[in-house]
């Protein structure tokens, strides 16, 4: 069964539209990831359902059309609580969720562009265009608000690991690797046997398991190498054949690869025992880049590490650590501290020579 196949019979809305089966079709042939095609599929079903809601044709749809889907995600009501989206704004899904559900619609347009069906994308991207008033910067449909990651502070980081040392060796340590080596989820879950290298304490992180598909090898500390070792000696109790690490223990999955899903039940479970309830999946990557950049990593290193492609990335964990800002106010008072030395000094000797 395709991928497309599925995605129709979970959302049938994408059945009743020709192009858009043709689009994510398009995408599936091409390679990209299962969790990517959900992704797009359920973007462009919700906003299919509201064309049909509203009576538009989505391949003749405009800019009106797409600020009322707009105007639907900024008013709907988050599972976890209100969200600000704008400044002004307590409800609805979070800004960045929105920026997800827009993208697989602006794509969509692209398509139905390059089939000719239509002329322009109604969709805005928010690009640089010259000769535009206000330095060139064309807003897109909903402004994109970037808000540093949230890492827990040392008492809540204390409170965390006070639960974790009573999890199960497996559980101990998958935290210890995502923290050590930065691993997303994905990345942490998808390890296998043969990409642990204990003799020089390395990972291989294979392409095909990263967000942006670059494979890196990272090191782990001797204390996750002393946890892993005792790992590896429990996982042979439950199968001795190489492939993935991490395997489950469950009475109806056993000796089978851990999903991702029972991995974030272990998290959210740590989460709620500790306290620290913002505790996530993603939180020990976080939390250990913002410790390589007040250690004073350098931006290339830390994007190398974390297998940023960019170090756009990267660079909102050196604001995080407030390192640059710390070393910019460091120099700035020293320059300032001399200059007062120096208008003191320079008082003391005029008054000297007016004795």
């Amino acid at each position: 069964m395709s991928g497309t196949t599925v995605l129709t019979e979970k959302w049938p809305v994408l059945g009743r539209h020709e192009q858009a089966a043709a689009w994510l079709t398009v995408w599936t042939d091409l390679g990209r990831a299962p969790r990517t095609i959900d992704a797009y599929g359920r973007g462009l079903a919700e906003y299919l359902l509201m064309c049909e809601r509203e009576g538009v044709d989505p391949v003749a749809a405009n800019r009106a059309h797409v600020a009322v889907y707009v105007r639907e995600l900024t008013s709907r009501p988050h599972r976890r609580g209100a969200n600000v989206v704008s400044i002004d704004s307590g409800a609805g899904l979070a800004n960045a969720t929105i920026q997800q559900r827009l993208v697989p619609v602006r794509l969509f347009y692209d398509f139905l562009m390059e089939e000719g069906l239509r002329e322009s994308n109604p969709v805005g991207r928010g690009r640089y265009t010259p000769g535009r008033r206000g330095g060139g910067q064309q807003r897109g449909l909903v402004p994109r608000l970037t808000k540093l990651p949230w890492i827990p502070g040392e008492q809540q980081w204390l409170r965390i690991l006070e639960v974790a040392r009573r999890e199960p060796v497996r559980n101990r340590v998958m935290l210890a690797l995502a923290y050590d080596a930065a691993l997303r989820r994905e990345e942490l879950r998808s390890l296998r046997t043969d990409d642990v290298d204990p003799a020089h304490r390395t990972l291989r992180i294979r392409a095909e398991t990263t967000k942006n598909r670059l494979e890196r090898v990272v090191p782990y500390s001797a204390s996750t190498g002393v946890l892993l070792s005792d790992y590896l000696v429990h996982r042979a109790t439950i199968s001795r054949a190489r492939g993935p690490l991490f395997l489950s223990e469950s009475r109806r999955n056993h000796a089978q690869p851990l999903s991702l899903w029972t991995w974030s039940k272990v998290v959210r479970r740590i989460a709620l025992a500790s306290g620290v309830e913002r505790f996530s999946t993603h939180t020990t990557r976080h939390l250990c880049l913002t410790d390589l950049a007040r250690m004073g990593w350098e931006v290339h290193a830390i994007a190398a590490f974390a297998g940023h492609r960019h170090t756009d990335s990267t660079l909102q964990y050196i604001h995080l650590s407030g390192r640059d800002l710390a070393e910019k106010l460091a120099r700035g008072m020293e320059h300032i501290h001399a200059w007062r030395i120096q208008a003191l000094t320079r008082t003391n000797d005029a008054g000297e020579a007016g004795r």
